[in-house]
């Protein structure tokens, strides 16, 4: 088995200014991927300039960054000045991310997100190609956009996905998947998704990269881990968005309850109703060394990339370099792969 191992940045708590040796760090831990996100605190692209800056191997993308909250020209242009930076190592990751930070935070109205993101990455991608576009499709309207300074080679483009139009929308368009919030027994069902949507659109399945946003929270103390892993999946699983995609999985049950009382304003209640076997599964967390060996089950059911997002408990450092190191790759057991 080949592997990529990637991670997301920033780490911790500590201003950007100071992060930049951790950046450099990871790679030299063996990370081969520095990926970051885009919620409500650091944007999606800052961090990765500075890593651009910092690292000299490691590829660089964006996990993700919303199609509604830039207009297609900017987010054509941001990748492309990244990819100055770094040639060669960036990959543009896009969403329609949720209905709360698109339009209760950001004043966009949150409507036909498969339609808005397969209207965006067209136009994306016809811009970094160095097309003049104009364009009349279902959810935007461009006339003469055009980015003057020349790509190549392409900046590959991925769609994270959740339930199967979108899964389908990502075997058709892009050059790879990322997926969220599923356990290692759920990946091929979403995989499959995609492999056989990009057959039928006549496309190499196995081209179609599969990267997986793994949440991590590694302590040596089992019961602390798992509290910080239940506080952040109740807030998370009681998202639309999120709720409908555990039910497709087959987990409607057992999140039934938290989502009935995170809606009536139970938050304590909600903690408690989340199943145990569920944190675990959606949230790795116990020793580095057990988490590593679950990170390596996502990687055998069909995830390229492993892509970790790394929590810390109260006693670990602010910078969170306990996780960093303790989850780094152990070469023998993950070389990297091509991809």
């Amino acid at each position: 088995m080949t592997q990529r191992w990637g991670v997301t940045i920033p780490f911790g708590e500590l201003p950007l200014r100071d992060q930049v040796p951790l950046f450099a760090e990871a790679e030299e831990l063996g990370y081969t991927d520095l990926w970051s996100s885009e919620v409500n605190a650091t944007d999606g692209f800052t961090p990765l300039v500075l890593a651009a800056q910092a690292t000299r191997r490691a590829r660089l993308g964006t996990a993700i960054v919303s199609s509604y909250t830039r207009g297609p020209l900017i987010l054509a242009m941001h990748a492309a000045s990244l990819n100055e930076v770094a040639p060669g190592r960036v990959v543009l990751g896009l969403g329609s991310a949720s209905l709360p930070i698109v339009e209760w935070w950001n004043g966009v109205k949150f409507d036909r997100p498969l339609s808005h993101v397969r209207d965006t990455t067209e136009v994306v991608k016809r811009a970094l190609a160095g097309e003049n576009v104009t364009a009349s499709l279902p959810t935007l309207e461009v006339r003469r956009a055009k980015y003057t300074r020349p790509v190549d080679p392409p900046i590959p483009i991925y769609l994270a996905a959740l339930r199967p139009k979108m899964l389908a929308l990502a075997g058709q368009v892009a050059d790879g998947v990322i997926i969220n919030l599923l356990s290692a027994r759920d990946v091929p069902k979403a995989v499959k998704v995609v492999r056989d949507a990009a057959e039928q659109a006549g496309r190499d399945p196995a081209s179609i990269e599969v990267v997986c946003r793994i949440f991590v929270c590694a302590s040596e103390d089992r019961e602390v881990a798992g509290d910080v892993a239940r506080r952040f999946l109740a807030g998370y699983l009681t998202v639309p968005t999120y709720t409908k995609f555990q039910q497709w999985l087959g987990h409607g049950d057992r999140i039934a309850g938290t989502v009935a009382a995170w809606n009536e304003g139970d938050r304590k209640k909600a903690l408690e109703l989340l199943p145990q076997d569920l944190v675990d599964e959606l949230v790795l967390n116990g020793t580095p060394e057990y988490c590593r060996q679950q990170v390596l089950e996502y990687c055998k059911a069909g995830v390229d990339l492993p892509l970790l997002q790394l929590f810390k408990t109260p006693d670990q450092p602010i910078d969170n370099t306990y996780a960093l190191r303790a989850m780094a790759p152990v070469p023998a057991a993950v070389p990297v792969a091509s991809h």
